[in-house]
């Protein structure tokens, strides 16, 4: 049994539903010449590395969802990533954060927010790789797996800056891909158990030398098929 045959038929339908906007996404911007990469970073002179693009981040003030692109891994062959969050806001009630008892100050009042996952891009402005990291590397807030899954609904985009096609690929892709960004958010935590600083003193979530703690190459045609055939069999 695949993977695709454990999912209900709602959640294949919804799979497939983001499996066309994405490629109609894809459709309108290469009318244009344009990837939903070169939309958020457009207008700027110089793409630097670290940088967060577009400046200020993308945050949706009714869904308290946000994300931003940038560049740091060079070595691995990828022009960038995205990198999404939920803010305090959007939050399911009930749900709280892992207690801080580290030295390193964490977000607090509404500054808290949650990272869900990180979408690896190439120079031609396509997805290959889902991957979580660990707390230092985005300055979030840590929920634990279960939590960070119960918030993966909520993340929507639903404006136009500084993309409607960006905004809407983004938004959708965290719907066609669920099944796999759960799984690497539970190894994510997993391997954060399984992680003892070289020194014993950093704490596991600053520890520079854990990076990224969970990773799996995607492509969204073979998981449009997927779904796709799956739908013909449930």
């Amino acid at each position: 049994m695949s993977l695709f045959d454990t999912l209900s038929r709602a959640q294949l339908e919804a799979m497939r539903d983001a499996g066309d906007e994405i490629q109609e996404c894809y459709r309108v911007l290469g009318k244009a010449g344009a990837n939903v990469v070169g939309e958020v970073i457009k207008g700027a002179e110089t793409f630097y590395e670290w940088d967060h693009y577009p400046d200020g981040d993308v945050y949706d003030d009714e869904t308290h969802a946000q994300y931003y692109y940038h560049a740091h891994r060079a070595d691995t062959g990828e022009h960038g990533h995205f990198h999404t969050f939920i803010r305090r806001d959007g939050v399911p009630s009930g749900i709280h954060a892992a207690a801080n008892d580290s030295d390193t100050e964490w977000p607090t009042g509404e500054d808290v927010i949650c990272h869900l996952i990180a979408i690896s891009m190439d120079k031609r402005g396509f997805p290959t790789h889902l991957f979580t990291t660990n707390r230092w590397v985005t300055g979030e807030n840590w929920y634990r797996a279960e939590d960070v899954i119960a918030m993966l609904d909520r993340f929507l985009i639903d404006h136009t800056f500084p993309s409607w096609a960006t905004n809407r690929w983004i938004s959708a892709m965290l719907i066609l891909f669920q099944p796999q960004i759960c799984q690497l958010v539970r190894e994510r935590d997993e391997a954060v158990v399984r992680w003892h600083p070289k020194d014993n003193k950093t704490h596991t979530f600053e520890d520079r030398d854990l990076e990224i703690t969970s990773i799996a190459s995607i492509s969204v045609n073979q998981q449009f098929k997927q779904v796709k055939k799956a739908l013909k069999r449930a």
